[in-house]
């Protein structure tokens, strides 16, 4: 830590998760095990964008990892308001946000509904041929906001019963797949044993979309880029709950390990977040805070500042302090 205090970074980045706003009292959890402050969410996204915006090194841009409004907004037809007032705070933030699609997302908005709404931020990637999965509705994109440097946005919704029409293709494969595994006749009660995952607040990625990923990896290889993936939904077991992982989640993970260029893979969704280092590549798994569950007068979010061997995230309130060491760099300090 002590090198990196007295270097400048190349760049800096904010990074928040799961505000599930809404305008309406405390609740709890599915399980009534931990209380969600859906009102005051707002003023703990007001509170990141304020230390965003005095910082001495102003991000570069900020990654909204998903879950930005609460499902409790759909049934009071009060979804469109609670959009318009959290992107209200999102657009005097001192950079350009990138915006991850999470379950509650799709729980106010269908997926083509989402794709004309102003949580669309693909405007913000790269001015390449390969930046998106091409004629499709994949949300996914890439952008480099500094030479040797990637961040992929995916999409962990693209296979899910989430956002399509009952009757469209993509629904149906979705749920012959999801009824193999469990058997419950509410598909949010997650199954036993080692499938937990296959509930209906989770989802997976398509092979057109892991096709896309392994393409895009392969070119940051050759070029040796240094590489960030962001989604909602993590996808190593160490790093959150099984409940919580995307369902093909070792596919995704065996795409990453077959490159050399991730160093980070980062999510929400599971709200107490999280954190492992892969043994086998050294690629930092890290599950974020989520706003909607932490007390009114503490914070959850994180400035990430990226040198040329790791990123040093700095996190406030609940987000502990963490160094990422590049693979290939020397020993963690976590």
């Amino acid at each position: 830590m002590d090198d990196c205090r007295q270097q400048t970074p190349l760049f800096t980045f904010g990074v928040i998760a799961d505000i599930q706003y809404a305008d309406m009292d405390d609740g709890y959890n599915y399980s009534r095990t931990r209380r969600r402050y859906y009102r005051s969410s707002l003023q703990l996204l007001r509170n990141a964008r304020k230390s965003w915006s005095e910082s001495a090194v102003k991000p570069a841009f900020i990654l909204q990892l998903g879950d930005v409004i609460d499902g409790f907004n759909k049934p009071r037809d009060a979804s469109e308001r609670a959009l318009d007032t959290v992107l209200r705070e999102f657009s005097s933030c001192p950079a350009e946000v990138h915006h991850v699609w999470g379950n509650h997302e799709f729980y106010n908005f269908s997926r083509s509904a989402l794709l004309r709404s102003k949580l669309n931020s693909a405007a913000h990637a790269d001015r390449s041929p390969n930046a998106a999965p091409g004629g499709s509705d994949i949300y996914a994109y890439r952008f480099s906001p500094f030479p040797g440097f990637t961040f992929v946005v995916l999409d962990a919704y693209d296979v899910s019963l989430l956002g399509r029409e009952k009757s469209c293709e993509q629904y149906i494969n979705a749920m012959n797949l999801i009824k193999l595994y469990n058997k419950n006749e509410d598909l949010n009660c997650p199954p036993g044993l080692y499938q937990t995952r296959f509930t209906m607040f989770n989802g997976g990625f398509s092979k057109d979309q892991l096709d896309w990923l392994d393409s895009v990896l392969s070119s940051a290889d050759e070029k040796q880029e240094r590489v960030t993936i962001v989604s909602h939904v993590p996808v190593h077991p160490d790093c959150t709950d099984n409940v919580c992982l995307a369902w093909n989640f070792d596919e995704l993970l065996a795409v990453i390990r077959s490159h050399s260029s991730v160093v980070c893979y980062m999510a929400g969704h599971a709200h107490d977040g999280g954190y492992c280092r892969d043994e086998d590549t050294g690629v930092h798994h890290l599950t974020v805070d989520g706003v909607i569950e932490t007390p009114p007068d503490s914070n959850a979010f994180a400035t990430v500042s990226v040198y040329r061997d790791r990123m040093v995230l700095k996190g406030c309130g609940s987000i502990r302090d963490r160094v990422f060491l590049f693979p290939g760099s020397q020993n963690d300090s976590n």
